[in-house]
């Protein structure tokens, strides 16, 4: 294995670019050759969650051509993975030329810690980090793919102690359209994580997913400035500004 393609979701190109090329400067150092395809757009998620059927299908089918004759597609977003990897199935369920195409793809497309550990089967990945780190566990990521202990023993191999996140499992309150149509819940589940991370004592807080890292770290931002976030991407490759 040498060639690995970028997934890269909207959130990332348009507002967490740090994220990407954290990713990419990771990528290379365990030795592969990160190929981006220019082509690539949305996958579909917003539609898909909003009801649009449609253009959710209109844009699979596209992410399909795009990616459909690569190894390994590695995306920094559980969410826009679980996208792909299941509710793409759903969509094609009714044709069986595209559902085989999109079962195809399916399996070829991991998110960057679960690519790190369970396919490259590192955990060494040339990071370091002297502190206390806490973990927020997403919820696609957590539920939807069962990545839990991934990210965590990257982290460790890292140096630092990680320390428990209270309630790590719990909503931060992004959840894409909620935080939008139900802006006062989605306010007072942030934070509360924030709460939880300074309970934590932890000096990081590490985030996999980039919905969860913007809502929380701009939560922090406006109310702790003290207090620092990041997403797994930059942690491991070094770059925690």
């Amino acid at each position: 294995m040498k060639n690995v393609s970028l997934f890269i979701p909207c959130m990332v190109d348009l507002f967490l670019p740090d994220v990407g090329e954290a990713m990419v400067r990771l990528l290379r150092r365990l030795g592969l050759s990160p190929v981006y395809h220019d082509r690539q757009t949305c996958c579909g998620q917003p539609f898909f969650n909003g009801g649009r059927q449609n253009e959710a299908v209109k844009l699979a089918k596209h992410f399909i051509e795009i990616f459909e004759k690569d190894e390994n597609i590695v995306c920094p977003s559980g969410s826009c993975v679980v996208m792909v990897k299941k509710h793409y199935p759903e969509i094609f369920a009714d044709d069986a030329k595209w559902l085989k195409r999109a079962e195809d793809v399916a399996g070829r497309v991991f998110e960057l810690s679960a690519f790190i550990v369970d396919v490259m089967g590192r955990t060494d990945v040339g990071a370091s980090f002297s502190g206390t780190v806490t973990y927020h566990e997403s919820c696609q990521l957590t539920r939807e793919l069962g990545i839990v202990e991934q990210p965590k023993s990257l982290i460790k191999a890292a140096g630092a102690q990680l320390v428990p996140l209270p309630n790590a499992a719990a909503c931060c309150g992004f959840g894409g359209h909620f935080s939008v149509k139900y802006s006062d819940i989605s306010e007072a589940l942030v934070k509360e994580k924030a709460d939880h991370f300074i309970a934590s004592k932890g000096d990081l807080l590490v985030i996999s997913e980039p919905g969860c890292f913007l809502n929380i770290n701009g939560y922090l931002n406006r109310h702790h400035p003290e207090l620092k976030a990041v997403h797994i991407a930059n942690f491991l490759a070094g770059n925690k500004n």
